[in-house]
């Protein structure tokens, strides 16, 4: 297969494709106009990105696209809506960048609690100002306020526990036993959070249902002086609260994720927070360690693709399709079987969904088993038994 990446990537990760005959194509940097243009004149089978965007436009572009990989949690850069239109599988790679993302968070709330960036800032203008400065609460004992429990929110849980600070936590998946289990404290909604903590960070995946999860009513549910934390998407803050929260003296905020994220590597950058907020460039999961990590795990996904068709860490397959009924036939391992049998269906107007055809041992007999959407007849199902080398089928509702 020809393997595009389109963003920086593990050099080992690529070696370890082109040790089994794959091309790999390395363009790091592509984005926009660029990366439709390559997608045309190298025709990828798979192509693989990091924070590049994937448009309708790309997949137009490659009709051999078969499997898009984000070496990254998420997958909202890419059309996945678009992906599945087209037939093309997009698959990630979870939980590989969560100890860096849980490393910066702890780095954000120390930074906001002992006003580290003001520190080095002050100190190269040539001013000193200790006592400034010396303003600070302190972790140990703070409440800290953990939205989503995921991979990276478990990892903040731990690097909590070892700050001194209790935490308190909400996951729509979150129980009273696991949250036990997790020497936290469970909170029934995301409000109880926010009146519960001294600083509160954010886990959660970008979805419409936890867009503006952190909102006004949140914002203002936080006590005085409570630091606030994203380090997951943009979507999920309501920044505009923030703002005002932050400019009346009343929360210290940090993000690595802030809304209007320009999309090239380097540029000028503006944002109505960046004098007040400290905002970091979208570096959560930029450690040699968890680049690393996703490489390999990127590199296992398409692995696995090219030897067996199955894709690992998929997103974008229907988790329930609109098959009526289930067609079991149980035929002689023999060449044409399942072709009489699709034929049959065909002109029944059977629209299959699902199907898998398991071959006993010795290969002289197989089992298929059929998942389709249509109106069963006992006409089409005789046709079938008719079918040469069939020795039985049956069909069932679902």
């Amino acid at each position: 297969m020809t393997i595009l990446v389109a963003d920086a990537f593990s050099p080992d990760a690529q070696d370890r494709l082109r040790a089994v005959g794959h091309t790999v194509v390395e363009a790091p940097g592509l984005a926009g106009e660029a990366l439709t243009a390559a997608l045309g004149e190298h025709g990828p089978e798979v192509l693989i990105v990091r924070s590049t965007k994937v448009t309708a436009a790309d997949f137009d572009a490659a009709p051999s696209l078969e499997l898009i990989v984000r070496a990254g949690a998420g997958v909202d850069t890419i059309d996945v809506a678009a992906a599945s239109q087209r037939g093309v599988f997009v698959a990630n790679c979870p939980g590989k960048n969560a100890v860096a993302v849980a490393e910066l968070t702890f780095g954000l709330l120390l930074a906001l609690d002992r006003r580290i960036p003001d520190n080095v800032i002050a100190a190269r203008a040539g001013r000193w100002d200790k006592k400034g400065f010396s303003e600070a609460r302190g972790l140990r004992g703070r409440t800290l306020g953990v939205l989503g429990l995921g991979s990276i929110g478990r990892e903040v849980v731990a690097r909590a526990k070892a700050f001194g600070m209790p935490v308190v936590a909400w996951s729509r998946s979150l129980t009273d036993g696991a949250a036990r289990d997790l020497g936290v404290t469970r909170a029934a909604a995301p409000l109880d959070v926010a009146r519960q903590s001294d600083a509160v960070t954010v886990h959660v995946a970008s979805t419409p249902d936890t867009a503006g999860l952190v909102d006004a009513a949140f914002v203002d549910a936080m006590p005085d002086g409570a630091a606030l934390i994203n380090t997951s998407r943009a979507e999920v803050v309501d920044e505009d609260a923030v703002a005002a929260a932050v400019a009346a003296g009343r929360l210290r905020y940090a993000t690595d994720v802030p809304s209007g994220e320009p999309s090239f590597k380097a540029g000028d950058f503006a944002h109505p927070l960046a004098d007040a907020a400290y905002i970091t460039h979208h570096v959560g999961a930029s450690t040699d360690e968890a680049t690393e990590a996703i490489g390999q795990e990127a590199a296992r996904v398409v692995l696995t693709y090219a030897a067996t068709g199955r894709v690992e860490n998929g997103v974008n397959l229907a988790d329930q399709t609109p098959a009526t009924h289930l067609l079991t036939v149980r035929h002689l391992d023999r060449v044409g079987v399942l072709a009489g049998v699709l034929g049959e269906m065909r002109e029944a107007g059977w629209n299959v969904q699902e199907m898998e055809n398991l071959v006993f041992e010795g290969a002289s007999a197989a089992c298929a088993r059929i998942r389709f959407d249509g109106q069963p007849d006992e006409a089409t199902l005789d046709r079938v038994r008719a079918v040469d080398h069939v020795l039985n089928a049956t069909v069932i509702a679902l």
